[in-house]
């Protein structure tokens, strides 16, 4: 009896098959489905049916047959039916809510009539765009009682108006929801309520939030909530409606801004407990939850089946369950055949359900967090393709899933596996099927769904503060303590980490997307369809970087995620061993495991890139300018389009500097440097990820920003540049001859809709364009408002200890509290900045970027057709970039190595083309004039320069030809730090010089060499100075009647007396190294020179306020030590002890008298006032510059000479008057008029003549053009 007990080791013969599976090994599959009862009687087939379809117990007779899909079916419609399906409570409910016309039935519309403005359904049912400037919309539905809502998805996050509206609110094309009295919305992009009037009221948005809409006319009442948080209400005591003239929902636009509406199609992502959908739910979707909970129940059983636990813990968890497998294809298919059919027998079920019950219970199988149950999901997949409704739902799912993405936020206690990682961990495993990727690709909104699959979610300031609760930086009151510190390091690791899953399926899904065939004819080869949707991606999103997008943009976080994947396939490689080679690029020479951008060796670049006007490059600027013009002035040959140039790594770099992939020293992108960047790091947040990889890194300032970095004295966008009559010689620009550098035909075997790494990298770059740098534009001006923030919270705790009066320290302590609450904000800001855009192999693959992209640009600045067609971007993004790189903090290499080795390249280039007029674009010109400007400051850059060939030989020149009136503020700088440290008491303070003695004497030998370039040069520099004079009396003068000084005008006066300064610094450096220019041949130089000095000393000794002066100029900070008069006293005192230095060194008696020109003009008190006042300053110690004592004593003998000199000229001048006061000149009323204009034939001295004819060839008496001037005295011989 006992062999034929249904007992096996004490345990129902199922459960022995389940639990000593492994040890029987094959044995296992042979056991048989039979009803077996214990000594009470149990049967474990029948109770693990009920089990499964939670039925009560012993609901099901035992069963007399094998189990099969019909007995499952009988119980299904016997039994689950009439113990699970209840009543629809919601339908009972929806009283106070119709439909206008009905003529839809229970589905709820926009109402096309009620349109104003231009708004379009951009994808099926309700995603909305508006078109014109403002546009509105309501719905069909209107609700007069009971609590409704309905949700909206933020495809942007621009203005717009969101709520309820009557019939009685009439749409405008200024006017739309919120803007009449029985409508009510919210506006998160100006974070306000709108009734007629505006005010405060909750949160700002971003792309992604879930706007809940919700209106309860039980108790008048209309509120919001942003993903699922209430916002608190809005509106109450709202107006009573009767039946039929209620609230409809309803939004207003502004151009191009994107939402979708959920009136209840779907499920809601947040649902508000005790609020019901506008739109009914599906009345098929608690059926089809409940068979779901079926086939979850099952799920359970091979779950607990295959899970390593002890016997006991299994005979615990299955009770008296019969066998998995045995039971699985039965039970399994006979719930899906219900669950389909009921789907078929009603419109529209399949969305909800998809969106809802299934959605979620794929995510349950699959599991959310890793380990994921690849083999169930699979075995589901399997199932459901069983059935003819399989592929509709599985698109609806695969929908969800992209909108899960797009909604998804970062929760920190979910960390690493976050956000939109399992919506992308799901989609990845289903698209690995190729039935499901094909089903995937032919879907009309395929490209649409992709970029949802791509997007990811920014927060808002309260998601940051969630995000990181504990926020520290140097100094704070919290630096004393290590605990905000140390849980902010693991915050940002967390999430760094957390971003960094989110990019690998990224990339994993995009090489899904690579890898596949598409069912054509004729056949496509693999990467041809991410090859068109890039294509697509790029020229849909052309205008992103406008001020203004057009309508239909993308998220910028697509961009963002869309560029960190091509960035990591082309510099860490695709990291999967079934990519092809056949996605190589045409210069490729090394196996697929390198990345693109570090093989080194031979580099090739199709120029059908960028010859050819491919649609996503239409109205893109090139080089040389807008491709329909160069079309018709430098035409390209057909053949070139189909050339490729190829070149050798570092052949533009000089042989003993050249680093390259395959020399002996490697470039920084693939060396490592033990350097611990914790002692040399400045900013405030200093967070390392998990081993060395660290993912916090700098965010940088924008490259059009780079001259924030240049002298204080920038402010391009607040002063209108001066007139100019110079005009900019074109210099030349091939330096050196060029090598290893070679055009060759395009193999004709490469098919054009081939994806290749080359267009990967072009792609790349604009989308670094288009995406990344507004991000580092908005990074640096966090960190930028970051730094002065801290220094006013300084300065606010200094006042706080130092003042007594109760009143006073009370708007203090107000203050301080603004001030820390601004600078936690910024710092949390900058730190999400750092997590979501940085990581070591992204600045590893940035700088490979640049090193290729300066080289292609070197290479093919040499072919001058070529070189024209060049889009701008290229040139943007390098210098991004490259900027990008040199900010970061910890930084990427150290300073020194960080352009010696790998990027001497971008020197030789900046210096080689900042005057090129081949690149149309004088901001790009100015961008490159920046970047030399910001280098030169640093004596390891600056270092560079001295050595490299290209700047020797061409910069000192070129810099003195681009002096004009648009690019003279970074060439002054460029002067000024090359020529820093030479000038009179410039030393002070102790500041550190980058001074140059190279570039010193190079442009000392060019001003000597070239005295035409140098006398417009000089001629330009003079009238800037005194333009620059001007303008800062003019705004000192606007303050003074005002009575009182606004920060932007104190700002402005601040900065252009510090281009003065530097003006005056270079004008110091001109007299030190040629001073023959001003004492040599006509006296017109030195005169110009003592003019300019008298008006200078006017307009800064002579102020009626010495104490406004003072405030005027200095910017918030800076001591009075440091910023004061004397600052460009200084340099004025210096420029005439260089001329009487030389005057008393040279040989020749054939020298200009200094002291008797200055004598000259009547400004013996302010000479001697300005003298005296630096003296003062240098006596009380504000100079520390080595030697300034012994020129004191000059200055005095000087000025002792001048006195003495004026009375002799006051004697001589009266004489004069006296004898022949009719032949004095009428323009300086101080020399006879000895020189007349021909053919006018007026007269005025020749000095006067001279100095004028340098910026206008017309006689100033009567206009007329100046043929030639005649010496009328015994000198024109």
């Amino acid at each position: 009896m006992a062999e034929e007990s249904p007992w096996t080791g004490g345990l129902y013969s199922g459960l022995a098959v389940v639990l000593n599976g492994e040890e029987r090994g094959g044995a296992s599959h042979k056991s048989r489905l039979i009803s077996c009862c214990n000594d009470l009687g149990d049967q474990s087939l029948e109770r693990t049916l009920e089990h499964i379809f939670n039925l009560p117990h012993k609901t099901i007779s035992p069963l007399s047959s094998p189990l099969d899909t019909n007995t499952v079916s009988s119980i299904i419609k016997n039994e689950f039916f009439k113990h699970n399906m209840q009543s629809d409570t919601v339908a009972r409910n929806r009283d106070g809510i119709s439909t206008a016309g009905d003529s839809c039935g229970s589905l709820v519309a926009i109402e096309e009539s009620s349109i104003c403005g231009d708004i379009r359904i951009v994808k099926p049912p309700l995603l909305l765009e508006s078109q014109a400037i403002f546009s509105s919309v309501r719905a069909t539905t209107c609700v007069w009682k009971g609590k409704w809502m309905y949700e909206v998805i933020l495809e942007t996050s621009g203005i717009q108006q969101l709520g309820w509206a009557t019939l009685s609110c009439q749409f405008t094309h200024h006017k739309g929801v919120g803007d009449a009295d029985d409508s009510y919305a919210y506006d998160g992009k100006r974070v306000r309520k709108w009734n007629k009037d505006f005010e405060s009221y909750g949160q700002s948005w971003v792309v992604g939030d879930v706007i809940g809409c919700c209106i309860d006319l039980d108790h008048d009442e209309v509120s919001f909530y942003r993903n699922g948080s209430p916002l608190g209400v809005a509106f109450s005591g709202i107006r009573k409606m009767v039946p039929g003239l209620g609230y409809y929902p309803a939004i207003s636009l502004s151009q191009g801004e994107r939402c979708e509406l959920n009136f209840g199609a779907r499920p809601f992502k947040y649902p508000v407990e005790g609020f019901l959908p506008i739109q009914a739910p599906s009345s098929k979707c608690d059926l089809a939850k409940n068979l779901l909970n079926c086939l979850s129940r099952l799920w359970e059983m091979q779950r607990i089946e295959g899970a390593e636990l002890s016997s006991v813990e299994k005979l615990r968890r299955l009770k008296r369950f019969a066998p998995f497998e045995e039971i699985f294809h039965p039970v399994s298919h006979g719930i899906c055949e219900e669950f389909f059919l009921a789907l078929d027998t009603e419109a529209g079920s399949t969305e909800y359900v998809a969106w809802g019950p299934v959605l979620l219970f794929i995510m349950k199988v699959f599991g959310v967090h890793p380990p994921h149950d690849y083999r169930s999901l699979d075995r589901l997949l399997d199932l459901f393709l069983e059935f003819q409704g399989s592929r509709l739902l599985l698109e609806h799912v695969l929908n969800a899933l992209s909108c899960g993405c797009k909604t998804a936020s970062l929760v920190l206690t979910e960390c690493p596996y976050s956000g939109s990682y399992p919506f992308l961990a799901v989609a990845c495993h289903i698209l690995r099927r190729e039935e499901l990727m094909t089903l995937f690709w032919k879907l009309s909104d395929f490209e649409f769904l992709f970029e949802g699959f791509l997007s990811r979610k920014s927060p808002n300031k309260q998601d940051l503060e969630y995000l990181m609760p504990l926020i520290w930086w140097p100094g704070s009151c919290e630096d004393i303590l290590s605990y905000e510190s140390t849980m902010m390091m693991q915050t940002t690791a967390a999430l760094s980490e957390a971003v960094s899953k989110i990019e690998e399926k990224h990339r994993d899904l995009c090489c899904l997307v690579i890898q596949f065939i598409p069912p054509t004819t004729p056949l496509q080869l693999p990467g041809s369809v991410f090859r068109t949707f890039l294509q697509n991606f790029l020229l849909k999103n052309r205008g992103a970087d406008r001020n203004l997008p057009p309508p239909g943009v993308s998220s910028n976080s697509v961009l963002v995620s869309l560029f960190t994947v091509v960035l990591h396939f082309l510099s860490e490689g695709f990291a999967m061993g079934d990519i092809p080679g056949w996605i190589k690029g045409c210069g490729s020479n090394t196996g697929p495991d390198v990345g693109f951008l570090h093989r080194g060796g031979q580099q090739s670049y199709p120029m059908g890139l960028y010859l050819k006007n491919d649609p996503h490059r239409v109205d893109i600027p090139r080089l040389g300018g807008l491709f329909s013009h160069l079309s018709k002035s430098h035409p390209v040959n057909v053949d070139a389009e189909a050339e490729v140039i190829q070149w050798e790594e570092g052949c533009m770099d000089e042989e003993e500097t050249r680093v390259t992939h395959s020399s002996r020293w490697k470039p920084c992108c693939c060396s490592n440097y033990e350097v611990d960047f914790s002692k040399i790091s400045k900013n405030p947040i200093r967070c390392t990820g998990k081993g060395s990889h660290g993912h916090c890194s700098t965010v940088p300032e924008r490259s059009a920003h780079v001259a924030a970095e240049c002298s204080s004295g920038n402010l391009n966008d607040e002063i209108t540049d001066k007139p100019s009559t110079s005009d900019q010689s074109g210099p030349e620009f091939g330096y050196r001859p060029m090598q290893q550098m070679r055009i060759i035909p395009l193999e004709s075997d490469s098919s054009s809709a081939t994806l290749k790494e080359e267009e990967l990298l072009d792609a790349m770059l604009l989308l670094y364009h288009l995406g990344l740098a507004p991000n580092f534009k908005q990074a640096s001006s966090y960190m930028s408002q970051q730094s002065q923030l801290v220094a006013l919270l300084e300065e606010t705790d200094k006042q706080i200890r130092e003042r007594a009066c109760v009143e006073q320290l009370k708007r203090l302590k107000e203050a301080r509290i603004d001030y820390r609450e601004e600078v936690m904000d910024c710092v949390r800001n900058c730190a999400w900045y750092r997590i979501s855009l940085f990581s070591r192999w992204k600045q590893r693959g940035m700088y490979a970027a640049c090193m290729w992209i300066v080289q292609l640009l070197l290479v093919v600045s040499k072919v001058d057709l070529v070189f024209l067609y060049i889009p701008e971007f290229y040139l943007e993004t390098l210098v991004d970039c490259f900027h990008v790189l040199r900010k970061s903090d910890p930084p990427f290499v150290p300073a020194p190595l960080f352009i010696k080795q790998g990027l001497t390249s971008f020197v030789t280039f900046v210096v080689t083309h900042f005057n090129d007029p081949r690149i149309s674009s004088a901001e790009l010109r100015d961008l490159l004039l920046q970047s030399i400007s910001v280098l030169v400051q640093y004596k390891e850059f600056l270092a560079v320069f001295e050595n490299n060939e290209a700047a020797i030989q061409r910069m000192p020149k070129a810099l003195l030809s681009a002096f004009d009136n648009r690019s003279w503020i970074p060439v002054t700088n460029i002067l000024l730090r090359l020529c820093k440290g030479s000038g009179f008491c410039s030393s002070k303070h102790g500041e550190s010089s980058s001074t140059s003695i190279v570039f010193q004497r190079l442009l000392q030998e060019t001003c000597i060499h070239d005295e035409e370039l140098f006398s417009a040069f000089l001629n330009r520099l003079f009238n800037t100075l005194s333009w620059a004079m001007t303008e800062f009396s003019v705004s000192i003068r606007e303050m003074r009647e005002k009575y009182k000084v606004l920060e932007f005008q104190q700002r402005k006066c601040s900065v252009i007396f510090d281009l003065s300064c530097n003006l005056a610094r270079v004008l110091e450096f001109c007299t030190h190294a040629i001073p023959q220019a001003f004492l040599s041949g006509a006296e017109t130089n030195l005169r110009r020179l003592t003019e300019l000095i008298v008006f200078i000393l006017n307009h800064i000794i002579l102020a009626e306020d010495p104490e406004f002066f003072e405030l005027s100029i200095r910017r918030h900070g800076q001591s009075p030590e440091k910023i004061n008069r004397c600052t460009i006293l200084a340099p004025l005192a210096g420029i005439i002890l260089n001329l009487l230095d030389a005057s008393a060194e040279a040989e020749s008696c054939q020298q200009n008298d200094v002291v008797g020109v200055f004598a000259s003009i009547d400004c013996l008190d302010t000479v001697l006032f300005g003298f005296q006042l630096l003296l003062e300053y240098i006596s009380a110690g504000s100079f520390r510059g080595d030697g300034h004592l012994a020129k004191m004593k000059q200055l005095e003998q000087f000025s002792s000479l001048l006195i003495s000199r004026s009375e002799l000229g006051k004697v001589e001048r009266m004489g004069f008057e006296g004898e022949a006061a009719d032949r004095i000149c009428c323009i300086c009323y101080a020399r006879e008029a000895d020189a007349q204009f021909v053919p006018c034939s007026h007269m005025s001295c020749y000095g006067c003549i001279s100095r004028h004819l340098l910026n206008c060839e017309r006689c100033f008496f009567c206009n007329a053009t100046v043929v030639e001037v005649v010496r009328t005295d015994s000198r024109a011989a």
